[in-house]
C-alpha cells in the first residue's frame, strides 16, 4: 500500500492565521470552562444565562434580551430556558402589559449555584492568563474589543 504523502503548505496571509489562532484559543478556553461549570451540572450556555439574570434582577429578562446578550448565540433558547425552569433555577412569567413578553429571572437556586462556581470559574481564570502581566491582558482585551466592534463592510 502506498502513502500518500502530505502537500507542502502554503503560507497564509497573517489574517488568516491570526483568525484560526482566535478560534483556537477560545476553543480550548471555553472547553476548560465547560468542564468547571459542568462539574455543577451546568452547560456553559446555561451559565451564561444565569449570570445575565443576576445582573438583571429584580427586573428579569425577555427571551429575545437576553439572547441578546449571550457570549455564544443559541438558536433554542426557549428549550434552553424550560430546561432551566424545569430545575428550578430560574422562573418565568408572562407580563400582564404585553401578554408577547415573558420575563425570565434567576431563582435563589440559581443564585446559589452561581455563588458555589464564582470561586472555580475565577481559579480558571487565574490559570488560563494569570501568567500575562496586567497591562499585556488589557491591551489584549482592547485589541479584541476592536476586532469585536469593527463594522461590516
Amino acid at each position: 500500500m502506498k502513502q500518500r504523502v502530505p502537500k507542502p503548505r502554503t503560507s497564509l496571509p497573517l489574517e488568516d492565521q491570526v483568525f484560526i489562532a482566535v478560534l483556537r484559543t477560545a476553543d480550548a478556553l471555553s472547553q476548560q470552562a465547560e468542564e468547571v461549570v459542568r462539574a455543577r451540572g451546568l452547560t456553559g450556555a446555561q451559565y451564561n444565562v444565569l449570570r445575565i439574570l443576576r445582573g438583571a434582577e429584580p427586573e428579569g429578562c425577555a427571551c429575545r434580551e437576553i439572547g441578546e446578550r449571550m457570549i455564544s448565540h443559541d438558536p433554542d433558547m426557549t428549550r434552553l430556558l424550560d430546561r432551566m425552569e424545569k430545575r428550578g433555577l430560574v422562573t418565568r412569567e408572562r407580563q400582564s402589559e404585553d401578554r408577547r413578553v415573558v420575563k425570565t429571572r434567576i431563582t435563589p437556586a440559581g443564585l446559589e449555584l452561581l455563588k458555589l462556581l464564582e470561586q472555580p470559574v475565577h481559579k480558571l481564570h487565574k490559570r488560563q492568563f494569570g501568567h500575562l502581566a496586567a497591562s499585556r491582558l488589557k491591551a489584549l482585551s482592547e485589541l479584541l474589543g476592536e476586532v469585536r466592534n469593527r463594522a461590516p463592510e
